[in-house]
């Protein structure tokens, strides 16, 4: 390794799955920004890489790998397997990535203990900011309070981690997930939609999100049979997981599964996201979902859960397609009024597409990231 290189911070990122999703897919844009300025190692605990593909050929950026046995609590094999990793990569700087991590705050609670940075970005379907099993609590309330900073993407996050988990409030920061705006605003891919069977000339409600219990993509499909068939509307859910099945199922039960699309996972979602009318999201939990941002800056109008920041994230004019979760009725009435004015729906898209252009730019987030790691790391970020 060349001394230029061995210059460069260190970055050590640690994630229960390196599988594509909200925390990988924001890492990758946010490498990719940071270019060469960095030396990056990512372990993923369950050796899936999936989101890897993403990354530009110039990062500097390994993955390593250790044993790792699955429990239900604190593994001591873990534990020493992570000290020891720690010490032969002796990283200048730690970075945990939610709850699947933790064990690798408690491996860096020893001496000697390097500078960490805990990144936090929601709840599986066992937790959610209102219900929290306690002994995670207590577990993020003594392991997190010894990191030099926490990070979270919503006021949501911010309020459980400062109120429930009693964080400094100094040191919990929330950095507002941003996005690549230009890339999202191109139109759809005709050949690609031709290849998947998404019709041109009838309203597409669709999604971008994984295929799992937490995102109720069952909702989604609930409403969308509610909407009268006159309406002539497709569903196409993008995304893979483990209910795909289940979702293939439960639309055939419904009586729509000519008209739902499943394409699968997609690399660049901006292929297909220019032909959908209206962007829905579904989810029981979700605190700023990158896809709703992909969504406003590809001009979409967005029909929501109320969830997490949801709310928030959207521009003022599409706030009341914001739904209570279990209010299938409203839903349902949301997506048809979206349906049935494409004027209106237009118009909420251009506000969102504006809207997130102005607050949630990549650029904006890279920098509030660097700095952060130049302070917890207490090294030159230039």
């Amino acid at each position: 390794m060349s001394a230029q290189a061995e210059r460069r911070p260190h970055l050590l990122h640690v994630f229960s799955t390196f599988g594509v999703g909200g925390p990988q897919t924001r890492f990758v844009s946010l490498v990719n920004a940071l270019g060469g300025r960095y030396r990056h190692t990512v372990l993923a605990m369950d050796a899936n890489h999936g989101a890897a593909s993403g990354l530009d050929s110039a990062v500097d950026c390994t993955f390593a790998a250790m044993p790792v046995v699955k429990t239900a609590g604190i593994s001591i094999a873990n534990l020493h397997h992570a000290r020891l990793l720690l010490r032969s990569i002796k990283p200048d700087l730690l970075l945990t990535y939610n709850w699947g991590a933790i064990e690798w705050s408690l491996a860096n609670f020893a001496m000697p203990h390097w500078p960490e940075i805990h990144i936090e970005d929601g709840f599986g379907p066992d937790e959610s900011p209102a219900q929290q099993n306690p002994r995670r609590i207590l577990t993020r309330r003594l392991l997190l309070a010894r990191c030099a900073a926490i990070v979270v993407p919503s006021y949501t996050l911010l309020d459980v981690a400062t109120r429930v988990w009693r964080l400094k409030r100094a040191r919990v920061n929330h950095i507002a997930n941003g996005i690549d705006c230009e890339r999202f605003a191109q139109p759809a891919d005709d050949a690609l939609l031709a290849s998947l069977g998404i019709d041109r000339h009838v309203p597409v409600v669709g999604t971008v999100a994984g295929l799992r219990p937490e995102k109720n993509l069952r909702r989604l499909l609930r409403v969308f049979a509610a909407l009268p068939a006159a309406r002539g509307a497709r569903l196409v859910i993008v995304g893979d997981g483990p209910e795909r099945a289940l979702l293939a199922e439960t639309a055939a039960q419904l009586g729509i599964a000519e008209r739902v699309v499943m394409t699968g996972a997609l690399a660049n979602p901006e292929r297909v996201l220019g032909r959908f009318s209206v962007f829905a999201l579904t989810s029981d939990t979700e605190q700023m979902p990158n896809s709703v941002l992909e969504a406003m800056a590809a001009g979409l109008p967005i029909l929501a859960s109320d969830v997490g920041d949801l709310k928030r994230i959207v521009a003022d004019a599409n706030a009341t397609f914001v739904i209570q979760r279990d209010d299938l009725a409203g839903l349902t009435a949301a997506l048809d009024r979206l349906i049935c004015d494409p004027a209106l729906a237009a118009a909420i898209g251009r506000a969102n597409r504006a809207h997130v252009n102005l607050h949630y730019s990549l650029a904006a987030m890279v920098a509030r990231y660097e700095a952060l790691f130049a302070l917890a790391g207490r090294f030159d970020a230039h």
